[in-house]
């Protein structure tokens, strides 16, 4: 039996239900992501390093239903090997209408430390990753005239941060590749979202000085979905942090620097 198969055998009861690629999907925003596309009917291609954790995922899950998931143990690091599992995971969805790359690594870095490997590993998971994934699915929908792409990112691309230089640099250059990506393929009828969570309870929240109005992967999947539906483009998560963030942006350098966020 083909993966295929086991999707059409398995999989929603809806008629032509919506297909999605997650990629880190094994817990966090991920995992919550993969619950809710297929609460939604979705059929979900997951995709994340920890085999163990993604197969429990898709078996928790698919005993709800009404849609369906399935497995793919992949690293993302393993940057050959996207463009073939790409075309598998096609093949296999029978389509694909999303793309969301949740993917990260912020490695704990002392505020007086300058580590390459760690630097290394963040731009490999961070940035290096999503250009690979989402450059195959923005190939597939400019042609199809239709689909949607998800990066998620972090409030911390939006400055340059004292705490981790190599963490802030990556995404803030996921923001840009997801910009450009929006401005070539909207007129091609793609949407492209940037998501901006604030702080989530995740495992990369250990690594956070500080924290306050923590939401659930849950709550963060719940509001990803909602702007994936309205085809919107650019969201924070919880909303006001769109409104804090524009005023730490204004805030003088000679000021932003003194402070150790």
């Amino acid at each position: 039996m083909t993966k295929n198969s086991l999707f059409i055998s398995q999989g929603s009861l809806i008629n032509d239900p919506k297909k999605a690629i997650i990629i880190g999907a094994s817990s966090g925003i991920g995992a919550a992501l993969v619950e809710k596309l297929v609460s939604e009917g979705y059929w979900v291609a997951a995709l994340a390093r920890r085999e163990d954790l993604l197969k429990k995922l898709c078996t928790q899950v698919n005993a709800t239903g009404p849609g369906y998931a399935a497995a793919y143990p992949h690293d993302v690091a393993q940057s050959d090997a996207i463009p073939e599992l790409f075309q598998r995971l096609f093949t296999d969805l029978g389509g694909l209408d999303s793309i969301v790359y949740v993917a990260g690594s912020q490695p704990s870095l002392d505020v007086d430390e300058f580590d390459w490997q760690k630097d290394q590993q963040m731009i490999q998971v961070n940035l290096a990753g999503a250009i690979a994934w989402l450059g195959q699915a923005a190939t597939l929908f400019a042609a199809q005239a239709n689909g949607q792409i998800v990066g998620i990112s972090s409030l911390a691309g939006d400055r340059g941060r004292v705490r981790n230089p190599g963490y802030s640099s990556t995404k803030a250059g996921l923001d840009a590749y997801l910009e450009a990506l929006r401005n070539r393929l909207s007129r091609k009828g793609v949407n492209v979202l940037t998501v901006k969570p604030g702080f989530v309870d995740t495992v990369l929240l250990s690594n956070a000085p500080t924290t306050f109005g923590v939401i659930s992967p849950a709550q963060a999947a719940q509001g990803i979905f909602s702007a994936m539906r309205k085809r919107q483009q650019l969201i924070y998560i919880p909303w006001w942090w769109r409104w804090l963030m524009r005023v730490i942006r204004f805030i003088p350098s000679f000021v932003f620097r003194r402070l150790t966020v």
